[in-house]
Order: C-alpha cells, then sequence, then structure tokens
C-alpha cells in the first residue's frame, strides 16, 4: 500500500507536556470513509485521546480530544458515551443545521459525566436505550443510576462476591441492540486478579444471561460484536479477527494482523480493528503475538470481513502505542466538543433555550 505520513504535536494527558505524534496511513484511507460516508472514533487510554478519524476534500482529518483514560466508546443517534479513569462522560449529538458546527455535518458535545469511581471501565453498549457498562474491577455488567456509582447487573456464575478484585478481568460486551448477549473474559476465575495464571489460554467466551462457556481456550480475547448474523471476536494474544461458531464451540480465525487486537466495528463489508504495539510487562509477556514484538504496530486496520484482506490502514507511528476502542460514526465530517475543548483547539459550544422559549 502507498503510505502518507503527517508529525503533529499533542498533549498526553489533559494538564500535561505535548508530545509528538506521528501518524501514517494507506493513500486509499480517507477515500474509503469518504466513499462510506463515515468518521471513526478511536480511545487510547495509554495517551489519553480519543481521536476521530474523517475525510475532508480528499484528505483525512484528524482529531484529537483529551479525556482521563478513555477506554470504552458506545455511539447512538442520541448520544456518544465515554468510558474513562472515573466517569463516564455522555456528550450529546448535535445536527449541523443549527449553525454551531459550520463545517460539519454533525457532532457530540460534552454534556455530563457520572462519577463511577476507578472501577476499570472497559466496553461500553447501548441496549434499548440504556447504557450498559462493563465493571472490570468488580467482575460484573453495570448500569447508571443518579444515587449510585453504578448498579450491578449481571455477573459470571463462577464469580461468587461483588468485590473490587477483578477476579477474571470481564471486559467485552456484545449486544443485539436490546440487552447483552455475550462477553469475554481472561479467565474463568474466583479469586483476586485469578486470571493472570494462565493468561495466555485461559480466555472464554460467555453467553449472558445463562454464564454458559461458549468459547474456551482463548488468548486474551477482547471486543465481542454481533454482525451480520454472526457472531465475532479479537483473540487479541494471536493477533486475530475471529468468526466464533456459538453451535459448535469453535473460533476460526478470519484475518491475522500486525498487532494485538483490541477495539472491533463494522460497517458495510467492512471490519475496522484496533491495533497495539505490547508492552514487555508481566501482563502482555509470554502472548503467542510476542514472537513478533518488532513486527507489531499501533492503529486501525480496515479488513474485508468476508475474504480476511487488509484494504486500508491507519498507523500511530509515535507518541501513541496502544488502542483500546474503534466506533463508527455515520457521518464524513464528524465535530467533537470534550471536556477539555480549548486544550484541545476544538471548538467550544454552548447550548441554551433561546431567550423567551418555555422549558417543560
Amino acid at each position: 500500500m502507498t503510505m502518507e505520513a503527517a508529525p503533529r504535536s499533542e498533549p498526553a494527558a489533559a494538564g500535561s507536556s505535548t508530545r509528538l505524534v506521528q501518524y501514517q496511513h494507506s493513500q486509499d484511507f480517507p477515500d474509503l470513509l469518504g466513499q462510506l460516508g463515515i468518521s471513526l472514533l478511536v480511545s487510547t487510554y495509554q495517551a489519553g485521546k480519543v481521536l476521530v478519524l474523517g475525510e475532508r476534500d480528499g484528505k483525512l482529518d484528524v482529531q484529537f480530544h483529551t479525556f482521563e483514560q478513555p477506554m470504552g466508546l458506545a455511539v447512538s443517534p442520541r448520544m456518544l458515551a465515554v468510558g474513562t479513569r472515573q466517569a463516564v462522560w455522555f456528550l450529546a449529538a448535535q445536527p449541523a443545521d443549527r449553525g454551531l458546527l459550520e463545517g460539519y455535518d454533525g457532532g457530540f458535545l460534552a454534556r455530563q459525566a457520572h462519577y463511577t469511581g476507578p472501577i476499570r471501565c472497559h466496553d461500553l453498549a447501548w441496549c434499548g436505550g440504556q447504557l450498559w457498562v462493563v465493571n472490570t474491577l468488580f467482575s460484573c455488567l453495570c448500569t447508571l443510576e443518579a444515587q449510585y456509582h453504578f448498579v450491578p447487573r449481571w455477573r459470571p456464575p463462577f464469580v461468587s462476591d461483588l468485590v473490587p478484585e477483578d477476579r477474571c478481568h470481564l471486559n467485552g460486551l456484545a449486544t443485539d441492540g436490546q440487552q447483552p448477549r455475550f462477553v469475554t473474559v481472561l479467565g474463568r476465575c474466583n479469586e483476586k486478579e485469578g486470571w493472570r495464571a494462565n493468561k495466555v489460554q485461559g480466555g472464554c467466551l460467555l453467553e449472558v444471561p445463562s454464564g454458559q462457556v461458549v468459547v474456551e481456550g482463548l488468548s486474551m480475547p477482547h471486543s465481542p460484536r454481533l454482525y451480520g448474523g454472526q457472531l465475532w471476536v479479537l483473540n487479541s494474544g494471536w493477533g486475530h479477527l475471529s468468526l466464533v461458531d456459538v453451535t459448535r464451540g469453535q473460533v476460526q480465525g478470519v484475518a491475522a494482523v500486525p498487532g494485538y487486537t483490541r477495539g472491533l466495528a463494522f460497517h458495510g463489508p467492512y471490519a475496522f480493528v484496533g491495533l497495539s504495539r505490547i508492552r514487555e510487562t508481566n501482563i502482555f509477556g509470554g502472548l503467542p503475538i510476542g514472537e513478533r514484538h518488532d513486527e507489531l504496530v499501533c492503529g486501525v486496520g480496515v479488513i474485508e470481513w468476508r475474504t480476511g484482506r487488509t484494504v486500508a490502514t491507519f498507523m500511530l507511528r509515535s507518541g501513541v502505542e496502544e488502542i483500546y476502542d474503534v466506533q463508527v460514526v455515520p457521518l464524513r465530517r464528524l465535530a467533537l466538543s470534550g471536556p477539555h475543548a480549548e486544550e484541545d483547539r476544538a471548538p467550544v459550544c454552548w447550548i441554551a433555550p433561546h431567550p423567551g422559549t418555555t422549558q417543560r
């Protein structure tokens, strides 16, 4: 693929010094986004950013927005939710026709945050208009209500207690739009951080609400998704995009990519897969993909999910090492105004009722 590159200095996190972020993309990456009429949201907790990738005048438009360790992202026509270190931020959808977002097709504007405390929030998903949160620290799925930090709704049957011990590293959530259907865990464990002992092949995909094991023997799986009537999962320790045969309890690799796979979204015939370099730590040490450590990249790969062929790429060459989530927004030019808009050099917008309007 022909690649194009660009450097940019960005704050690493709110209030910190800047770091040089260098990114590179295949020549057809912005064209593909433009043809599909979409933008991508990409979270990186390590750099404290949510990226917006879109096409403008045939070129790639990249925006960087500061959040505190952003991880899971959940998009609906009305709201974007961003899971961060201690809170879930809610950004309301804003149409472009109100004059606030000149040059854009629409956007999301920060409106409120729900303080959860440091629950190690991972995937988020909208189910029937309600946000579900993967609460990794307490090994449960939860929802949010104003009078509580979180409301526990489900946990794996092998986890006996609601305690802050990250027993199985519950991380991924697949829904059918109305209810949770499947989750990923890094181990079927019932003791504090017990998943670490067999992280290389202890990963499982579980059905919700039964807790039945659908597939086991996975290597640090993430990002289960239902799409096209099929169940997909990232077998991250192998760097694979995989298809799950629920009936037979089998997993089939569809594509192998040069990164630790984490973050998955679909649009049309394409899968958008987040890629990370892995750190040489006790968490990532010993993974199969570690044998290719020097080949690994950070960014997003665009894969034809029917063939497994990579058709376009966006790569972060410096300043960012790890991706957590990738989401598709059906707008070519997407604006975002987060909690640190001025620092992000993004438009600062206010929404208020028109003078004389009666509010109900």
